[in-house]
This record gives structure tokens, C-alpha cells and sequence, in this order.
């Protein structure tokens, strides 16, 4: 009897060690790849709006897929849809022949970004130091493509922005991000053939990104840990 008491106890021991070691491993494990979704907010900034930010407040919702590159530094890549509108009728500015006008309009958007964290960003990795939440900056490069009413729009833009981010769970994220869309379009507002129509309301040539469409994405996302790396491997 105390030959089998000896060896339930044994056992318990190696197997309580086992799972601690099992979860110790766990939140200390990296991964180099996130995905997840975002859900927030899109405002449009132009002809119809070159002031105000967050007026006439829209929808966006897209998917996230980041690629870790280290603790400091990540490849994001995204699609997503988000809604624009504005109204020339509470602008200061008078537009030839004093028209006015308003639009809605839908966009999607598909990009990839750099983001540089601030601090070293993980969960349990002590020898690099790093925290569960740090800030980041962004940039990177993009498509936008905004179908009818009038005529489709297809155009490139450039975004610029600042996040944070929060590791609430070992393989769990948590984020806030608010970016700058800059198109190379000055159509994006343009929704009707007759009437004001804001793509160079003024007969003005422009060049480059001057006098262009711009939107913002003010969101909320949650990403998933997959993809472990191998710290036997040697190979970073």
C-alpha cells in the first residue's frame, strides 16, 4: 500500500511539473505571424472637408494578417471596406457659380504597412525584455478601389499612422490604430456627371499628391498568435 501511495504521488509530481512546463513553455514561445480582424470608423478628408477631422464619421470593418519580423519590428497587411461622405453646404469657401453638393461613397482598400514598435513587444521572451504593450508607427503603401455611382476609381495611396498595441493572453492581441489615407486621386468625391463636381472644382491643374482625396481608419482589431518559431533553430 505504500509502495502504490509512493508512486500516485510520484506521479502527480512529474505530471504537475510537466503541465507548469508545458505552460511555461507556452507563454514563452513566439510566434512570427498574426490574424485577426479590425472594426472602427472612416472619415474622408478633401474638397468637401479640408479641415475637420473625424466629420461624417462612416463604417470600416477588414481583415489583418501581420508578419513578425522581430519584437520591434512587423510587416501588416490588410483589406478592408470602409464608407465616405461630405457636403459642400457648411464649407466657408464659395465653389464656382455658388453650387453645392453632397456624396456617399464606398472604398476598399488593400495594403501593406511597416510598423516599428517602441518598445520590444511579446509575452514571458525576459531576455529580450519585452512588454505587452508598447506603441508603434506606421507607414506603408497601398490600392484604393471605389466603384460607381459615376465611374470607378482605381488609384494608389499611401498610409501614415500611430497604434498601440496590448497582449491581453499569451497568443491573444488587442489594438487601436488611427491612419492617413493619401490618395493620388482628387475623384474619390465624386459620385455624379451633373452639377459641382469635386475633382479640381476650380480649374486648377495640381500634381503629384497636392489637392488629392485622403480618408482616414480609426480602429479597433484583434489578432490571433500562429506560426511558432523555433528557438533551436538559430536561424534569426
Amino acid at each position: 500500500m505504500k509502495c502504490i501511495y509512493q508512486r500516485t504521488v510520484f506521479m502527480l509530481v512529474f505530471l504537475f511539473g510537466g503541465t507548469m512546463a508545458g505552460v511555461s513553455q507556452n507563454a514563452d514561445e513566439e510566434y512570427r505571424l498574426e490574424l485577426g480582424a479590425a472594426l472602427g470608423g472612416c472619415f474622408y478628408m478633401g474638397d468637401a472637408n479640408y479641415s475637420t477631422l473625424f466629420k461624417n464619421m462612416e463604417m470600416m470593418a477588414g481583415a489583418i494578417v501581420r508578419f513578425n519580423v522581430n519584437p520591434r519590428m512587423s510587416v501588416k497587411c490588410n483589406v478592408a471596406m470602409g464608407k465616405i461622405s461630405g457636403e459642400t453646404k457648411s464649407l466657408e469657401n464659395v465653389f464656382p457659380q455658388n453650387l453645392q453638393t453632397e456624396f456617399e461613397r464606398t472604398l476598399y482598400d488593400v495594403g501593406a504597412q511597416f510598423e516599428y514598435n517602441f518598445w520590444p513587444y511579446g509575452h514571458g521572451l525576459s531576455y529580450r525584455e519585452s512588454r505587452k504593450f508598447t506603441p508603434y508607427i506606421l507607414g506603408g503603401l497601398g490600392v484604393t478601389y471605389a466603384p460607381e455611382p459615376m465611374k470607378d476609381v482605381f488609384t494608389m495611396n499611401f498610409p501614415v499612422g500611430v497604434g498601440v498595441k496590448y497582449k491581453f493572453a499569451p497568443r491573444w492581441n488587442v489594438g487601436f490604430e488611427f491612419s492617413m489615407r493619401f490618395s493620388l486621386s482628387d475623384a474619390l468625391d465624386v459620385e455624379q456627371a451633373d452639377g459641382l463636381k469635386l475633382d479640381d472644382p476650380y480649374g486648377v491643374e495640381s500634381k503629384g499628391m497636392k489637392n488629392k482625396d485622403s480618408y482616414s481608419f480609426v480602429n479597433l482589431s484583434v489578432t490571433y498568435d500562429l506560426w511558432p518559431k523555433c528557438y533551436n533553430c538559430n536561424k534569426d
